[in-house]
């Protein structure tokens, strides 16, 4: 089996509009219904799970220039294995993540480094 490294993206306006307009009661019923699909995706994609991964938190950048405050679309990652980069990437097609507007899940392919 190989690894790959799932990255989960949400664009930062869709957020930005989402808490925006919508009530409160809306938005909590919203995030109970999506982490009880999550919790459903995670069991039946369990035994390709190699780390659950995490939400992503506050981002800085570090440059030669230095460290600064930055804001992004990345949400969670997660790895797991697969057989094939395909096969990891169609384990994807049913995620509760998708739909959210506009989001998208990148999987990467983790290789061997030589010699290790």
């Amino acid at each position: 089996m190989k690894k790959f490294f799932a990255l989960f993206s949400i664009p930062a306006s869709v957020v930005d509009e989402w808490r925006k307009n919508t009530p409160p009661e809306k938005m909590k019923a919203a995030s109970e219904e999506m982490m009880g699909a999550w919790k459903k995706w995670m069991t039946d994609h369990e035994k390709n799970l190699v780390a659950k991964g995490s939400p992503l938190g506050k981002t800085k950048r570090v440059t030669a220039k230095g460290v600064s405050d930055v804001r992004n679309d990345l949400n969670w990652y997660l790895i797991l294995e697969a057989e094939s980069h395909e096969a990891a990437a169609k384990m994807f097609a049913d995620n509760p993540h998708l739909k959210i507007p506009e989001s998208s899940v990148e999987v990467m392919e983790i290789p061997d480094r030589p010699g290790m």
